[in-house]
Formats: C-alpha cells, sequence, structure tokens
C-alpha cells in the first residue's frame, strides 16, 4: 500500500528524530515538528503506517514508536529516477524538420517498471547493435521471468551474469542472443538460466 506525502512525512520525521535524540519522540513533538492541527490527527497517521507495516508502537504509549523492517528495507533500496525536465519538441534525426517548441515535462518515473528497479553500468560491446555499448548505465526492472525476445540480465550457471536477448529454444534450452555479429549465442538448459532483471532504458552520458 502506498503513502501519502503527509504519511511519508510523519515517518520520515520519526526516523529523523531517532537518529538525532535515540529514542522516539512523542505524539506532541511530531505535532510541532510538522505544524499539525491536533493528537488526533497524529493518531490517525500513526494507526494507518501501523496498519501499513511501516511502525509498531506499544499499547496506548506515545514514545513506543518503532520503525518496522519494511520502512528500513524501502530506504535501503535503490530509488528509481523520478525527477522532471523540460521537454521542448522534437528534433529531425534524418532531414532536417521545422523546430516547434512545446511545453511537456519528461518524467523518469515513466521509465519504471512496477516492481523494483535498478540500475547497471555495462561493460563490453556484445549488444552494440542494439545501441547498448561499454560505459552505458542501463535500468532494469527487477522480474524472474521473460518473454521472447526480451533483453535480460540473466544469471549463467549460478555463477556468470550477462546482458542478452532471451530466446526459448526447444527441448527446454534457452539461447541468449548478443546484439553483435562478432559473437556466438549461448544456448543453455533453461533450467541453468535465472532471470534477474528486464531492460527499461538505456542512459547514456557524453561528458
Amino acid at each position: 500500500m502506498a503513502l501519502t506525502k503527509r504519511q511519508k512525512e510523519v515517518l520520515d520525521f520519526i526516523a529523523a528524530f531517532v537518529d538525532d535524540n535515540g529514542y522516539c519522540p512523542s505524539y506532541e513533538e511530531i505535532a510541532r515538528g510538522l505544524n499539525l492541527a491536533s493528537l488526533a490527527t497524529v493518531h490517525k497517521h500513526i494507526t494507518v503506517l501501523e496498519a501499513k507495516s511501516y511502525l509498531k508502537r506499544g499499547f496506548n504509549q506515545s514514545r513506543s514508536l518503532e520503525l518496522a523492517p519494511r520502512y528500513i528495507q524501502e530506504q535501503r533500496r535503490p530509488k528509481a529516477a523520478s525527477g522532471e525536465i523540460p521537454l521542448l519538441g522534437r528534433i529531425a534525426a534524418g532531414a532536417p524538420v521545422e523546430a516547434v517548441a512545446q511545453a511537456e515535462t519528461l518524467n523518469f518515473a515513466d521509465f519504471v517498471g512496477s516492481g523494483e528497479t535498478f540500475a547497471l553500468e555495462v561493460r563490453g560491446n556484445s549488444m552494440i547493435d542494439d545501441h547498448i555499448c561499454d560505459g552505458d548505465k542501463i535500468l532494469l526492472e527487477k522480474v524472474g521471468q521473460a518473454r521472447d525476445g526480451d533483453i535480460v540480465v540473466a544469471l549463467v550457471a549460478g555463477n556468470e551474469t550477462t546482458l542478452k536477448r532471451f530466446y526459448r529454444e526447444p527441448g527446454d534450452m534457452v539461447r541468449l542472443q548478443p546484439a553483435n555479429s562478432t559473437l556466438k549465442p549461448i544456448v543453455v538448459p533453461a533450467r541453468d538460466v535465472q532471470i534477474q532483471g528486464r531492460l527499461l532504458a538505456v542512459l547514456r552520458k557524453y561528458r
């Protein structure tokens, strides 16, 4: 269950207070720190956060709050890109066209899948024909399965990870296909392949 903006503020305030003081804030301190109108409002937020498994508390004790493992795990999880930058229009990569300014924004949350997202740096040129080059950063969605043609991070035989296109082959085999005509595909039993992520986006910095 997602948190509202105010619920996230309450949770972050409690975490920061514990870091600074070594104990949990009282409901009065939460109300003052976040300019909340009443202790009843604080109690309502605490109850919801407890129901969502972000907080634990003792019965009827205002200083018995404790951050639950879920909050700690989510704080440690790699954060997906969520900033916005102006999208000013389209640029021709073929014949020149008239530039037309547009008032839009590009939100990097659009590149994030529904599951956990993480990034890796590419080493090597096995996917160069798919325009994925050495040194590129790739954004991936953590998944355990893939469709034919997906570009995936696969763990092969439990000891080697690789970025390739995924295909199922007859005889319960899997083909991990490079996008480089000088390289041969990796063909292994399906039981030896563990899908760890599916490609969402490629990021390249030119300077």
